[in-house]
């Protein structure tokens, strides 16, 4: 997907999302302060987008169903999205990839059905996503703040992508 960095770093009992703002038509950067993080279902689920931004939130107001249906079962919610992005004939259609998090899980979804939990504390999408995942786990043994990691990775791939801005947006989940 082109046109966005979208990072998840979990260190130390903090989830850290970091997206970046740019959006590209083309060769053209037309905003560069779009926002593709954003907290879900009360503030207990962040997610990021890469990819096409009415898909995405087509995807997000599906998701925010399924986690009404399933409250506290971030897993199952995601799974029951991807079933439904796999068969439905809409969503099929639908271009992008999520990450989606909560204080105790990590997961990537994509239209062709899979919901992954990655390894390691650390995941990418987006066309920066492999710089910014690079960049984050080198970062990962030497810093002890998600936020200072999922940060300065995203600096890095703003430095190498050209899809990609330093106008971030965070969203955090602390566990208590």
């Amino acid at each position: 997907m082109h046109g966005t960095t979208i990072l998840a770093v979990r260190k130390n009992g903090k989830l850290v999302l970091a997206g970046d703002g740019q959006v590209s038509v083309g060769d053209t950067v037309m905003k560069g302060s779009a926002r593709k993080v954003r907290r879900l279902t009360s503030g207990n689920v962040v997610a990021g987008f890469a990819g096409s931004t009415a898909d995405a939130l087509a995807l997000f107001e599906r998701l925010e169903a399924k986690l009404e249906q399933y409250p506290t079962q971030l897993s199952r919610a995601c799974v029951e999205l991807a079933k439904d992005w796999r068969t439905d004939k809409y969503l099929r259609q639908l271009e992008a990839m999520l990450i989606v998090a909560d204080k105790d899980v990590t997961l990537l979804l994509t239209g062709r059905g899979d919901v992954l939990d990655p390894d390691g504390d650390v995941v990418g999408i987006g066309s920066g996503g492999n710089f910014a995942l690079s960049a984050a786990r080198a970062l990962l043994p030497y810093e002890h703040d998600a936020e200072t990691i999922a940060r300065r990775a995203m600096e890095i791939a703003a430095g190498i992508c050209v899809y990609t801005n330093g106008n971030l947006t965070i969203e955090t989940i602390e566990n208590e």
